[in-house]
């Protein structure tokens, strides 16, 4: 059968027309280049095979569609198109592949814009080696506690003046919107730059088609001038001239507490002060990381295995602190230091404790407000070092420091338990001077 067959393509002829050993072709009398290729299986394909005007002398061949699902008429009328086009020196070769290329991309755009900031969340914290437990667990809170309600929402569709209010909800009510005296403009700051971070690395990560980034800018870089005031954050510890009364007070708070989870809140709070450890490095303390030496004080020590500084360490516990050990009460099949009945397992944000220290100390506390309690004991009241008092809170030496940071052992710190209990004796001092005991004073040490 000749390659050149001309005929009236119709209905009658396609249905009629029988399959060779070789592919059959038939061209249409009416429209030049418009034909049908007839496999030797019996397959029947529309196609328009024409030379296009200005391009390469040989022509091109271009499928139309399959007979069936295209009828002759159909196919017919887009041959014409396709033959139009082809004249005035358009490849619809090009045209479909542009065509495909845009309907992909858009394919891609809609799936990418569904991306929710709970899927970018867990693709920034499942990236394998790329962050310590604890800085996790520092985003968890935020996220769990600040963006719950959002964690189903496209980050595309978190716009500027979302963030703002947010923003403005936190300072003036703290996190969960409990109103809070004096508000929580640290938090509300802190929880800004989280989500900050994981924008940018939802930017970072998911391009567009075209090579643009997701999210082409930042919500919350509508913030940079907007950032709640913090004050002079130094000032952020309790008074010496309150520690005692607060001593007092969450002694008292023990006594009276009303069940188990607010006696875990104030021993964890008593701890924080005693110690200077981060709130996540004390809600995680197990009994197992615990070791208390009656006969020799100074071996006692608890362990602490993802440090920020990203190394295990033993840390002294002083006197005090074994007290407040003492005083905890175990949970069977619970092995945390600070239990709780949340989900958690253990505590997390002692609000009500911490709120009263805040009454107290007459300013904002908090929890890291604790550990820089500690540290102006130590330093300001006591005379200790700073690289003791930086080892004992968990703050790297110095870069310039190279026999500290290359060559000292930082892995037990047992011995500053004298340190330790310095700290501790001076406390409970002032706790026995605010009741009213007549004591004598320790003096300071160099």
């Amino acid at each position: 059968m000749s390659d050149r067959t001309t005929v009236k393509l119709t209905k009658t002829f396609v249905d009629k027309v029988v399959a060779s050993n070789q592919d059959a072709f038939f061209w249409d009398t009416d429209i030049a280049g418009f034909g049908l290729k007839v496999t030797p299986k019996g397959k029947r394909i529309f196609i328009v095979q024409r030379r296009i005007k200005g391009g390469a002398s040989a022509a091109v061949r271009i499928t139309v569609g399959a007979y069936g699902p295209l009828t002759v008429e159909r196919a017919r009328d887009e041959a014409r198109e396709l033959v139009l086009a082809m004249s005035r020196g358009i490849d619809p070769r090009v045209v479909e592949a542009e065509k495909k290329a845009q309907e992909e991309a858009a394919k891609k755009k809609q799936e990418l814009e569904g991306i929710t900031l709970k899927d970018v969340f867990d693709s920034y914290l499942g990236r394998p080696g790329k962050l310590k437990e604890s800085t996790k667990d520092w985003y968890r809170f935020f996220i769990d506690k600040t963006f719950k309600d959002w964690a189903d929402k496209p980050v595309v569709s978190i716009t500027r003046d979302m963030v703002r209010e947010r923003h403005a909800e936190l300072v003036r009510g703290g996190l969960k919107g409990k109103k809070r005296k004096g508000g929580a403009p640290a938090s509300a700051n802190s929880a800004m730059v989280v989500l900050r971070i994981i924008l940018n690395y939802a930017a970072d990560e998911h391009q567009l088609a075209d090579g643009g980034p997701l999210i082409p800018v930042n919500p919350v870089g509508a913030m940079k001038r907007h950032w709640a005031p913090l004050g002079d954050r130094t000032d952020r510890y309790v008074p010496f001239d309150k520690v005692g009364a607060v001593w007092n007070m969450l002694l008292a708070a023990r006594e009276t507490a009303r069940n188990r989870d607010v006696l875990a809140g104030v021993n964890f709070v008593m701890f924080l002060l005693t110690t200077g450890c981060r709130r996540g490095e004390a809600s995680k303390l197990l009994w197992t990381d615990v070791h208390i030496d009656r006969e020799d004080p100074a071996r006692s020590y608890w362990f602490l295995g993802d440090r920020k500084q990203g190394k295990p360490i033993m840390l002294p516990l002083s006197s005090a602190t074994v007290a407040i050990l003492d005083a905890c009460k175990r949970v069977d099949g619970n092995d945390h230091v600070f239990p709780s009945r949340g989900k958690d397992g253990h505590i997390t944000d002692p609000r009500t404790v911490l709120a009263e220290v805040d009454k107290l100390a007459g300013r904002i506390v908090g929890a890291h407000g604790l550990r820089k309690t500690l540290s102006n004991i130590s330093q300001r009241e006591l005379r200790i070092e700073k690289f003791r008092t930086d080892l004992l809170i968990g703050h790297k030496p110095a870069q310039e420091d190279v026999t500290s940071r290359a060559y000292l052992d930082l892995t037990d710190l047992r011995w500053l338990h004298p340190e330790t209990e310095q700290i501790g004796g001076w406390i409970e001092q002032k706790a026995a001077v605010a009741a009213g005991k007549n004591v004598v004073q320790l003096g300071a040490t160099a």
